[in-house]
């Protein structure tokens, strides 16, 4: 009786693993649809940025062709007037035209800015002139003040640094004379993080890999996250996300990396966070000076000391608020 066999098919070659054409370029098309929906993320402010360049054109055209009456409009009365308007003028035609040409337009926003600084010196002055309108000089000045808080929102968050999805990025490095073991594990206990963070109020531990973090906030506020250790590998890297619920939203990676030359470790952090009440929280926190780039720079300061001297060594200007006498040496002897 004959054993009747059957041939296997042979198993698909590398060649013929790979996408074919038609899927690579669905692929393609998907990713590019990504792109442009992380494009969209960022579009808000460089809407606001287009909107005064085209404002800052029609508003300089109009105290270039007619400065004499753009004067009088805003009761600023005098020949001498007409030429301030119409230097006025070109310097706003040339600050809209470089907002609208420009792909990063941050500098001729902030241009914008000190341009408005500018006009209300020239309104306050007038305003203490004789002869002047000083009912029309006052909603002149009420609506440059109203611009200017515009031009520097947007200018503030066009110079934010900025992630592949749209959030505000922070990084900041910095160097430790101790070995990356010792490093890491200081910093793995998260409880150990507000010795040297100034900004955090308390991390609870939950489990191997949450955490429950209370940070402070500008104004006095305070805010809380839920965070998860997505990638943790021992005496080299800690990368975490927030969980759904947080008052802010942020993810970030700390890097532990021998420094040449046997000098201790490479600490690395880079955060990405989208800010407690919108864009407009990132630009207050930055006047403020409680920009988390600034909070990280100053955080590793204090970690360096904690490490390398076992507290955190505070200057006078740290420990008092302004100017204060000098304190003399114990016994009162220098």
């Amino acid at each position: 009786m004959a054993v009747q066999q059957t041939r296997r098919a042979p198993a698909p070659t590398h060649e013929e693993q790979r996408p074919q054409g038609a899927e690579v370029r669905q692929r393609d098309r998907h990713y590019l649809h990504l792109q442009r929906l992380a494009a969209d993320k960022e579009a808000p402010e460089e809407r606001l940025a287009s909107f005064l360049g085209w404002f800052s054109i029609g508003l300089g055209l109009a105290e270039v062709i007619a400065p004499k009456a753009f004067g009088k409009l805003i009761g600023a009365k005098g020949e001498h007037t007409k030429f301030i308007r119409f230097a006025c003028g070109l310097r706003e035609i040339a600050a809209g035209i470089g907002i609208l040409t420009q792909r990063k337009p941050a500098a001729w926003v902030w241009a914008r800015v000190a341009g408005d600084a500018m006009d209300l010196a020239a309104l306050d002055a007038a305003l203490m002139a004789e002869g002047t309108d000083k009912l029309k000089l006052s909603a002149a000045m009420a609506s440059v003040i109203g611009v200017a808080t515009l031009d520097l929102y947007t200018a503030q968050r066009l110079s934010l640094p900025r992630g592949p999805h749209g959030a505000v990025m922070a990084v900041n490095t910095i160097t430790i004379n101790r070995p990356p073991e010792e490093v890491y594990r200081f910093w793995r206990d998260f409880r150990s993080l507000p010795r040297f963070m100034s900004h955090l109020e308390s991390v609870q531990v939950t489990d191997e890999k949450r955490s429950h973090w209370v940070a402070k906030a500008p104004a006095g506020h305070t805010v809380e996250w839920d965070a998860e250790i997505v990638e943790d590998q021992p005496n080299r890297l800690i990368a975490w996300r927030s969980l759904e619920g947080a008052d802010v939203d942020n993810s970030g990676t700390v890097r532990f990396d021998p420094a040449p030359g046997n000098r201790g470790t490479e600490v690395r952090v880079e955060v990405e966070y989208n800010p407690p009440a919108g864009a407009l929280g990132a630009a207050v926190a930055r006047l403020f000076g409680e920009a988390p780039e600034e909070q990280i720079k100053g955080d590793l300061r204090r970690l360096k000391q904690v490490l390398e001297t076992g507290e955190v060594i505070h200057s006078d200007s740290s420990i008092h608020r302004g100017p204060h006498p000098a304190q003399p040496a114990e016994g009162g002897k220098e």
